[in-house]
C-alpha cells in the first residue's frame, strides 16, 4: 500500500507530506481547493505523462515521491528482478519523479534512475487510479486479460499454454532451419555432386600432403646425389687415368732394362729411383681401380627414381590445385569431402528428415491449440460470471440502464498467453452500442463503473492501493451511501483513497483528510490536514449544509458518522 506521499512545488502545492494508513480514507474540501491535484501528483509519481505546467509558478522544479510497502511475493518484485533490480527485493519501494524547467521529467526507483515506462509498469502493479475521463491501472485496456485470468484463477492453464507455446516455437525454428539448409543445398546439388565426384577421384587422405612433401624433398636430394656420382664416373672414364698410368708404368719398366742401370754407382741410384716411380705408378693404378669400383658401388646403392619423383610431384600438385579451388588448406580436403558427402546425403534423405520435423511441429501445435482452447473456454465462462457480478453492482450506483460485458475475441496472432484479446466494455445508453471502458464520456460514470469493477475484482488485482476521484459526482442520498458502503468494503482488503463531495461517502471512511487552499505570502497554496473526530464532524456538516453550518447539519453529520 501507499505509505507516504511527498509533494514539492507541484501546481498549487508548495510542500506537502502525507502519511497514509490502510483502509478507506476520504479526501474532502471545497471545490477548487486542489483535491484532484493530489491524484494528479500520485499519477505523476507513477509515470503518467507530464508537462512543464506541473511546476508551481516561481519554482524551478516539481517533484513527487510515493513510498509503497509491497510484500516479497508481490508481482512488482518479479518485474524489478526481470529488469535487473534484484537489490530492491527486500526494500520498501520509493517511486520519485522530478520535472525541471526546460527539461524532461526524470524517474527514480529507490534513487536508481529508471525509465518512465518502468515506473509506469511498476506503478500499475502498485496502485489503480480512477479519475474523470481517464483510465489508469485497473481501467488500462492492456491489463484486462491479466485481471480476468487472475479472477478466473487461470494460473495452471496459463502455465500450460506458455510451455506449449515455447515447445511450438522451438519446433518451428527447427523446421525452418532444416528447410533453409535443404533449400541452400538443393540449389547447389549439381555443384555438390560434381565436386564430390572430383574429390572421390582424387581420394585425398588425412595428412597426405605433408607426407608427399617430405618424400618429394628426400627424392629431390637423391636425384642430386645420383647426378654427382654419374658425373664423377664420367669424368674418370673420360680422362682414361688407368690407361695413362698403365702406359707410364710400362715405359718406366722398359727403361729399367736398359744397359748400365743394373750395376753399381750412379747408374744404380737412378735404377732405384726409377723402380720407386714404377711402384708408385702401380699403386696409383690400383687406387684408381678402387675409386672406380667405389663410384660404381655408390651409384648402385642410390635408389633415386625419376618416375617416382614425377609421380609424387604430380600427386602433390593435384592436391594443392584442388585445395585452391575449394579455398581450403590441402590437408583439409579429406574433411571437405566428408562434409560434402553429408550435405548430399542430407538432400537425398531430406524428405524423411523434413517429415519428422513437420510431424514434431504438428504435435506441438496441437498441444498448444488444446491448451489455448481450454484457456479460452475458461476465460469465456469467467467473462460471463464477471459481467453478471459487475452488472449486479451497477443498479445501486445509479447505473441500472448501463450494461457491462467482458469481450473475448481471437487475436490476429497467438501468444504465450493464448489466442484471446480481452476487453472490458460498457453501454451507457440503450442502443448506443458497447465501447471501451476507458472512453466513457461522463467522469462520474467512469468512476462508478471503476468502483463496480474494483469491488468485483478486489481480490484479483495486485494493486494494493485504489484511488477514486469523485465517484459520487452527480449523485446523492441512497446512491452516495451505496458508493460509500462499497468503498468501505474495498477498504477491508485494500487501501482506498477517495476524493469526494458526498457527506455519505466521507462518513463511511475510516479516516478523513481535508484539502484546503489559502493565500500565503501573495501566492495560493494547497494544504492537507488529517481531521480528528470533532473536526471531521464539522467538515461533514459543512458538506451537508454548505457555507452556513447549522445545528441541524451537525446533528445530521453525527448521525451519518454513527451509522457508518
Amino acid at each position: 500500500m501507499l505509505t507516504g506521499l511527498t509533494i514539492r512545488d507541484f501546481i498549487l502545492v508548495r510542500a506537502l507530506d502525507l502519511d497514509l494508513g490502510g483502509g478507506f480514507s476520504a479526501l474532502t474540501g471545497e471545490t477548487g481547493a486542489g483535491k484532484s491535484i493530489l491524484m494528479s501528483a500520485l499519477g505523476f509519481a507513477l509515470g503518467a505523462r507530464a508537462g512543464q505546467g506541473l511546476i508551481r509558478p516561481g519554482a524551478d522544479a516539481a517533484s513527487v515521491t510515493a513510498a509503497f510497502d509491497a510484500g516479497p511475493d508481490h508481482p512488482v518484485r518479479a518485474l524489478l528482478s526481470a529488469r535487473g533490480l534484484d537489490e530492491l527485493q527486500d526494500e520498501p519501494l520509493v517511486l520519485r519523479r522530478v520535472m525541471r524547467k526546460g527539461g524532461p521529467a526524470r524517474a527514480f526507483l529507490n534513487d536508481h534512475p529508471v525509465s518512465a515506462s518502468l515506473l509506469e509498469e511498476a506503478g500499475a502493479l502498485l496502485a489503480d487510479i480512477h479519475g474523470q475521463h481517464e483510465g489508469l491501472g485497473l481501467l488500462n485496456p492492456s491489463r484486462h486479460r491479466v485481471l480476468l485470468d487472475a479472477w478466473a484463477k487461470s494460473d495452471a492453464l496459463l502455465a500450460e499454454t506458455g510451455r506449449a507455446w515455447t515447445a511450438l516455437r522451438c519446433a518451428e525454428e527447427v523446421r525452418l532451419a532444416l528447410e533453409a539448409r535443404i533449400s541452400r543445398a538443393t540449389s547447389e546439388r549439381t555443384w555438390l555432386a560434381h565436386a564430390l565426384e572430383e574429390l572421390d577421384a582424387l581420394d585425398p587422405q588425412e595428412g597426405e600432403t605433408q607426407k608427399l612433401a617430405l618424400d618429394r624433398a628426400a627424392m629431390q636430394a637423391g636425384e642430386r646425389v645420383a647426378e654427382a656420382l654419374e658425373s664423377a664416373a664420367h669424368l674418370l672414364a673420360k680422362a682414361n687415368v688407368e690407361g695413362a698410368l698403365a702406359n707410364a708404368g710400362r715405359a718406366v719398366s722398359r727403361a729399367l732394362s736398359a744397359p748400365g742401370l743394373t750395376g753399381e754407382g750412379a747408374s744404380s741410384q737412378l735404377a732405384v729411383r726409377m723402380r720407386a716411380a714404377c711402384e708408385s705408378l702401380e699403386r696409383a693404378l690400383i687406387e684408381t681401380g678402387e675409386a672406380r669400383s667405389a663410384l660404381d658401388n655408390a651409384a648402385s646403392t642410390c635408389e633415386f627414381s625419376p618416375a617416382a619423383l614425377e609421380a609424387s610431384e604430380t600427386r602433390l600438385f593435384a592436391l594443392r590445385a584442388a585445395a585452391r579451388k575449394h579455398d581450403v588448406d590441402s590437408d583439409q580436403l579429406a574433411a571437405l569431402r566428408r562434409r560434402l558427402r553429408m550435405q548430399l546425403d542430407e538432400i537425398e534423405h531430406s524428405d524423411g528428415a523434413l517429415t519428422l520435423t513437420r510431424d514434431a511441429e504438428s504435435k506441438a501445435r496441437a498441444a498448444y491449440d488444446a491448451a489455448a482452447t481450454k484457456l479460452t473456454a475458461k476465460r469465456e465462462a469467467a467473462a460471463k460470471k464477471l459481467a453478471r457480478a459487475v452488472s449486479d453492482e451497477l443498479a445501486p450506483l445509479k447505473l441500472a440502464k448501463a450494461k457491462f460485458r467482458v469481450s473475448v475475441t481471437q487475436k490476429a496472432e497467438p501468444s504465450p498467453a493464448g489466442r484471446d484479446d480481452i476487453a472490458f466494455e460498457i453501454e451507457t445508453n440503450a442502443g448506443a452500442g458497447f465501447g471501451s471502458l476507458d472512453k466513457i464520456a461522463s467522469g462520474g460514470e467512469m468512476a462508478r463503473f471503476a468502483l463496480a469493477v474494483s469491488v468485483c475484482l478486489a481480490g484479483s488485482s495486485p494493486a494494493g492501493t485504489l484511488v477514486f476521484d469523485e465517484a459520487d459526482m452527480g449523485v446523492g442520498g441512497a446512491v452516495a451511501a451505496a458508493i460509500g458502503e462499497r468503498l468501505a468494503r474495498l477498504g477491508k482488503d485494500k487501501q482506498v483513497l477517495a476524493i469526494t463531495h458526498s457527506p455519505q461517502v466521507a462518513a463511511a471512511a475510516t479516516r478523513q483528510l481535508k484539502v484546503s487552499k489559502a493565500d500565503a505570502g501573495g501566492e495560493v497554496v494547497t494544504s492537507v490536514d488529517m481531521l480528528g473526530a470533532k473536526a471531521r464532524k464539522e467538515e461533514i456538516a459543512r458538506m451537508l449544509a454548505g457555507a452556513s453550518v447549522t445545528k441541524e447539519a451537525r446533528a445530521a453529520a453525527g448521525r451519518l458518522l454513527a451509522g457508518a
